[in-house]
């Protein structure tokens, strides 16, 4: 199956916070800190925060 129609295709630089995100997120399964209760809070964190990291810094 290809890409659903209406879907916007993801720019390179969002492709790699989603899979920067999905591996802290994985990790956090893996040891036990993240519930599936938790699950849509935790992502929506993480993913804030690798965001804000990619934000260029003033000097």
């Amino acid at each position: 199956m290809g890409k659903s129609q209406g879907a916007p295709a993801l720019t390179p630089r969002e492709e790699q916070v989603l899979k920067v995100t999905k591996e802290i997120v994985v990790k956090f399964i893996e040891v036990g800190r993240l519930s599936p209760a938790s699950f849509p809070e935790t992502f929506q964190m993480v993913i804030d925060t690798v965001r804000r990291s990619l934000e260029p810094r003033e000097p």
